[in-house]
């Protein structure tokens, strides 16, 4: 196991609580350098799917640009990684190869897919379920290998919710998979499921001719991935709770209800595929009062493959009870910061489903807060977004939601409301 990237894990605390305090908060900063560290290392093994809709309303401009881009994810596969093109209708379609298995990429294969992408056409329902089991079916074959699909979609999923949730189910912890949105006619909620499932980002494609770059970008990600399938083990005292583990960067993703046991203290995290990246997540413990001056140790945190036990990083949560209240009362900056990145979230969420439900003042009161925290926090692109939606009078504070609000422009601050921010060096906590 020499031939791995290098990870460090940085936490972010204040450690020190009133002599009531119970909530012990941390940001851990996790760094891969994504290198391996041998010259004669060979690329991870990876294995990769690509679903394309092709239903009804994918006809036109669009299956055109479908086409277009699945070609190009094709094409920026490496050799040797083994893939499949699915499309998708009311039923999951094998479009390459012919078979429910995966082959490896080679100028061959590249070529013979590109071929049957090219006769794809558009007809039919959306059964988004169905198109990512049939993938959790392919890749079951590759279990060591970095196992993700790419999945595009331009419509309304016509599962019922129950039949839906139950695909999800069975296809998580089968591979990590990246959603694309393309046009305004599909539903946010439903790629923000598959992607909380799958451990995957979703993301709005405004202009479909840009769909081509988007699939390269996801392709390109994905085979920089160099180590599988890593768990975050987190153990906590007896007496304490662990309430939470969040990944807060780069995107919002709840962990929490994920957790696998490893003893009554002791519970793992998935976190995925790693290549050069950096990523955060947010912990939260409550552990009982304790005696002014004394210390204990809150939590473990250990970066972990499942399957080797090997230890790629690890660190430790603190807590000690201080009367001294300049110590027990200052927050964290990263801490402090992605609670409002979080708190931002939430409102841009809870505001915009006021704003469908016709709940007029819950709206605005949600989304006029959610502007003020994206200026504050430096979310410029986020604050732009919600000054389409509502409008807030600099002098007064009054705030009103606009008419006529472009529906692509809903879509956007939706989907981009759970990517975050960076702490700015100049805001930085101890």
């Amino acid at each position: 196991m020499g031939d791995q990237p290098t990870f460090t894990l940085h936490i972010d605390q204040n450690k020190y609580l009133p002599i009531d305090g119970r909530e012990v908060h941390a940001i851990l900063t996790i760094n891969s350098t994504g290198t391996v560290t041998t010259e004669s290392a060979t690329p991870a093994e990876a294995a990769e799917v690509i679903i394309i809709d092709t239903s009804g309303s994918m006809s036109g401009g669009k299956i055109r640009e479908a086409r277009a881009a699945a070609a190009t994810a094709v094409q920026t596969l490496r050799d040797g990684v083994h893939f499949a093109v699915i499309a998708g209708t009311d039923r999951a379609r094998v479009v390459y190869p012919n078979g429910p298995q995966l082959v490896r990429a080679s100028a061959a294969t590249r070529a013979e897919a590109q071929r049957a992408i090219g006769r794809l056409s558009a007809g039919g329902g959306t059964s988004i379920g169905q198109w990512l089991q049939l993938a959790a079916q392919m890749l079951s074959a590759h279990p060591n290998a970095i196992r993700h699909a790419i999945l595009m979609t331009d419509g309304q999923n016509n599962e019922r919710a129950d039949v839906f949730a139950g695909a999800l189910a069975r296809c998580e912890g089968a591979f990590v998979c990246d959603s694309l949105g393309v046009g305004d006619d599909w539903v946010p909620a439903e790629l923000r499921k598959v992607a909380e499932a799958l451990l995957g980002t979703f993301d709005f494609v405004r202009n479909q001719g840009d769909l081509a770059d988007f699939f390269r970008n996801l392709t390109q990600t994905s085979m920089s991935k160099t180590v599988a399938e890593l768990v975050m083990r987190v153990w906590v005292p007896q007496t304490a709770t662990l309430k939470w583990v969040k990944q807060v960067s780069p995107t919002l993703l709840d962990l929490t209800g994920k957790r696998t046991d490893v003893n009554p203290l002791t519970g793992d995290y998935p976190t995925g595929s790693w290549g050069a990246e950096n990523r955060e997540y947010h912990l939260c413990v409550e552990v009982p009062p304790g005696q002014m001056g004394s210390e204990i140790r809150a939590g473990w945190v250990k970066l972990l493959r499942p399957d080797t036990q090997e230890v790629f990083a690890s660190g430790n949560v603190l807590a000690q009870w201080t009367d001294d209240l300049a110590q027990s009362t200052r927050i964290n900056g990263k801490v402090a910061h992605y609670t409002g990145q979080a708190e931002l979230h939430e409102l841009i969420q809870d505001g915009l489903s006021a704003r469908a439900a016709g709940d007029v003042d819950t709206a605005t009161a949600r989304l006029a807060k959610a502007k003020q925290i994206a200026v504050d926090s430096g979310r410029e692109d986020t604050a732009r977004l919600l000054d389409k939606v509502v409008e807030v009078d600099p002098a007064s504070g009054t705030a009103r939601l606009r008419r006529n609000v472009d529906k692509a422009d809903a879509i956007e601050l939706d989907t981009g409301s759970v990517r975050t921010s960076k702490l700015r060096k100049n805001g930085e906590g101890s």
